[in-house]
């Protein structure tokens, strides 16, 4: 909006000047752009055009500089890294989140921990999850509980992930009301905070009635000792029964599952998760982009393989329905053979090549191009791991829809809702 407005010299007649060189002055004066509710620039207004000209560039100049002085002090604008709401909730975490499953264990020393934590705090990541099997779950509550309180960051900062295990053969036995609260009570004292941002429940109980696990979770997120609630490992139906069961009881509902995504286990995310976000908000949460180690090569993975055999055979990943290795993956309704997953790996590094990443970026990329993922976990042992996969993200834009069908061509898996049955033709 362009203000003009005639000069006046407190209450006398209004000045004219004789000089053409003061008017054409003047007017340019009248003809600045005036920013609204700006004490400074009111100030400036009986300054010269020039002289006000040089101020707004010296200010802008300024500011350029304060940005990238800025941006060059705090990682945490990270290229690709975006923040998302966790389901239909309001609590928003960076898509990328740090789990444990190789930053947390007893081969790590407590200074290459705290460098790997701390490196993902200062990158923009404001999510650290400890969904580990119950032995090493507690080891790195405390690891992560000692570096937040000796970090002494903003708890609004960050928030914590943790879950809820049970198990068959031990003495946390189903989904009790007793285990679910003394489990969280635990979890809170190892992580020294007053609250924990999110608990998990790993796999449903079938033994124990929902109401009873609804009703404990509610009592937990009352008392403030947790913020939200979900589900690992769960299943759409009992996903669904569980949040009609917090409808009718008038309790808080679950905001997410975490279930497993990558290129070859995509059913359960692709089909049925974007129909529960619908339906009832419950929001996605994935983990493994690298399909445990299978899908990288010996160069560019992660994690070695001697450490994927020990973790995929121990109880930690698999726990009681933890199932001898195989060495065929299903996919749909053929099984992958190692040849068949050799010959696929060889065409996708061939496409990784081409894109300038590595077979880890292209999978991490490719995880995060699907909108239904709010939120994926990666797990990293040294900081120069972790960079290397959040490099990734910067590989989302050169994932158009022409690299994406030649990967889809490639895998030749994608997920096929199956038809509906009618109960007139089958009678």
């Amino acid at each position: 909006m362009l203000f003009q407005f005639p000069v006046n010299d407190g209450g006398g007649p209004q000045r004219t000047s004789s000089s053409s060189k003061d008017d054409s002055q003047q007017t340019s004066l009248y003809k600045c752009k005036a920013p609204i509710a700006s004490l400074d620039c009111m100030a400036d207004l009986g300054s010269t055009t020039e002289q006000l000209c040089a101020k707004l560039q010296a200010a802008a100049v300024k500011e350029s500089v304060d940005r990238v002085s800025s941006a060059a002090q705090s990682p945490s604008l990270t290229s690709g890294l975006r923040y998302r709401n966790l389901g239909k909730s309001g609590l928003r975490v960076s898509n990328i989140g740090l789990a444990t499953w190789t930053t947390y264990n007893t081969a790590i020393n407590e200074e290459q921990l705290d460098a790997v934590v701390t490196a993902a705090y200062n990158a923009g990541i404001n999510l650290f999850d400890l969904t580990e099997g119950p032995q090493s779950s507690e080891q790195a509550e405390t690891q992560l509980g000692a570096i937040l309180k000796r970090k002494n960051w903003k708890r609004v900062s960050y928030s914590v992930i943790t879950k809820i295990h049970w198990h068959y053969k031990s003495e946390e036995r189903g989904l009790s009301r007793k285990h679910i609260i003394e489990s969280v009570r635990s979890s809170v004292a190892r992580l020294e905070l007053d609250y924990i941002d999110i608990v998990l429940i790993q796999k449903a109980d079938p033994m124990c009635p929902l109401e009873e696990v609804v009703r404990a979770m509610d009592f937990l997120v009352s008392e403030g000792l947790i913020m939200y609630w979900g589900t690992a490992k769960w299943s759409p139906i009992d996903v669904t029964e569980m949040y009609t069961a917090c409808r009718q009881l008038n309790c808080s509902t679950p905001i997410l599952e975490q279930s497993e995504y990558h290129m070859l286990c995509r059913e359960k995310v692709e089909i049925y998760m974007p129909e529960l976000y619908n339906k009832i908000g419950v929001g996605l949460m994935a983990w493994s982009p690298l399909a445990m180690g299978l899908l990288p090569s010996f160069k560019d993975s992660l994690r070695s393989r001697s450490s994927n055999r020990t973790k995929a055979s121990s109880i930690s990943w698999n726990q009681d329905d933890r199932k001898p290795p195989s060495k065929e993956v299903q996919t749909n309704n053929e099984p992958l053979t190692a040849r068949n997953t050799k010959e696929i790996l060889f065409s996708i590094s061939l496409i990784a090549d081409r894109l300038g990443c590595s077979l880890v970026q292209l999978c991490i990329a490719w995880t995060l191009k699907n909108e239904s993922v709010q939120c994926l976990l990666l797990g990293a042992a040294t900081t120069h791991q972790f960079y290397h996969a959040l490099h990734g993200l910067q590989l989302l834009p050169k994932l158009n829809s022409n690299v994406m069908a030649e990967l889809e061509r490639i895998l030749d898996n994608k997920p096929v809702r199956p038809p509906m049955v009618s109960t007139l033709a089958m009678r």
